[in-house]
């Protein structure tokens, strides 16, 4: 293993605001409803946090910032402000760094993205979710389509990237109404298109309903398998390439504080319940912090940080991590990256059983999931990764 690993992907900072006005019902982010939030005492908070974690990883620049949630579209632009030039203060931030805000596509949210925007926030991910008002209701969303179209116009006046989630293989929907709704978003000009297949959480209200029998409608395996297909192929003819499991771009336009991710990068987790990959001292540390909101300011305000080392990981362990991230991208793992961070993590069996079998394809040292193999990729990773060792 080598201790500069992580500059093989760069250094990002998550920003995590755990506050929505409403708790959908397919949601388990760590996101709470609360009628009044201090923002003032918050932004604060997230300084003090800010200005802790820098101390431990002094002399980084900072390539990505993304603010997740929760909605973190309710956060005040001076709220935002406060922060980014505080990690701007702490930090030396890259001159192209890409500063993500996730949003709902509301009036009043959409009200702020100037502020964003003058903040200092260049790209925007908007919580779309759906293009039908049956189905945005269904999902618990609180606005319209209209509504979120108007936002995607105000959000394009004003960022140079716009990204939109959706969500499909939702309740009886057919492979006509996917095919009609994703040609319909992907029509409005977006750069970045994060599309998900609806999944049942334990702990969620549609997992409630589900475990009673009273989530009707889900698609089954064969349909699943159809509108993931039918995804790819229209985003491809689009324009729109897959550069990850669930996330398409036109090129230029990928996100790139998610590739840190993916790429096994460092990143700072800041806020109620983020985690963190740190490289310390020439070992990697994951970070976490409490997830209830109120417990992190408090830790916080009394502490001076909230965020605690929660395991040491292992060389066996990181390659284990790169391997399970790079392979969600197109461009695919570097094994002699993996093999340097701990020899043999891969096992070769497995690996040329799975090429053999048309699920992986292997280039020199770069090893790709094929579109087979990227609908059972934890089935590959279970395999390629069982018997690795130190």
């Amino acid at each position: 293993m080598t201790a500069e690993d992580w500059k093989t992907a760069g250094f990002g900072v998550y920003v995590h605001w755990p506050f929505c006005a409403a708790k959908c019902p397919y949601c388990d982010f760590n996101s709470h409803v609360r009628q009044a939030v201090d923002q003032a005492a918050w932004a604060k908070a997230f300084v003090a946090e800010i200005e802790s974690t820098a101390a431990r990883t002094p002399t980084r620049t900072v390539d990505t910032i993304f603010f997740g949630g929760g909605t973190p579209s309710l956060m005040l632009p001076e709220t935002v402000d406060t922060i980014l030039q505080a990690i701007a203060q702490n930090w030396t931030l890259s001159p192209n760094a890409e500063i993500t805000l996730e949003a709902n596509p509301t009036s009043v949210e959409a009200g702020r993205f100037r502020g964003f925007a003058e903040a200092g926030v260049n790209r925007i991910s908007m919580g779309i979710q759906a293009m039908n008002d049956t189905d945005l209701r269904a999902l618990g969303r609180m606005h319209s389509v209209a509504e979120a179209r108007q936002a995607f116009d105000i959000a394009k006046k004003n960022f140079n990237n716009v990204s939109f989630d959706l969500i499909y293989a939702r309740q009886n929907q057919t492979l006509e109404d996917w095919r009609a709704e994703l040609t319909q978003a992907i029509d409005m000009a977006v750069d970045h298109l994060s599309l998900y297949q609806l999944t049942i959480e334990q702990g969620t209200r549609f997992g409630d309903l589900f475990a009673r029998n009273r989530l009707r409608g889900l698609p089954n395996d064969d349909l699943s398998a159809d509108l993931y297909d039918l995804t790819q192929d229209i985003c491809g003819q689009k324009g729109l390439s897959a550069y990850e499991v669930s996330n398409h771009a036109r090129a230029g336009s990928e996100c790139k504080h998610n590739l840190i991710y993916w790429r096994y990068g460092d990143y700072a987790g800041i806020g109620p319940g983020a985690h963190g990959r740190l490289t310390l001292d020439g070992h990697r540390v994951a970070t976490d912090t409490p997830l209830q909101p109120e417990g992190w300011l408090a830790a916080v305000q009394t502490e001076g940080s909230a965020s605690r080392d929660a395991e040491r990981i292992s060389a066996t362990d990181q390659a284990a991590e790169y391997v399970m991230m790079s392979l969600r991208l197109a461009e695919g793992c570097d094994l002699e990256r993996a093999d340097r961070i701990s020899k043999n993590r891969v096992d070769l069996g497995a690996m040329n059983s799975l090429i053999a079998d048309g699920f992986l394809i292997q280039t020199g040292p770069n090893l790709q999931t094929t579109t087979r193999g990227k609908m059972v990729l934890n089935a590959i990773l279970g395999k390629l990764l069982a018997q690795g060792h130190n």
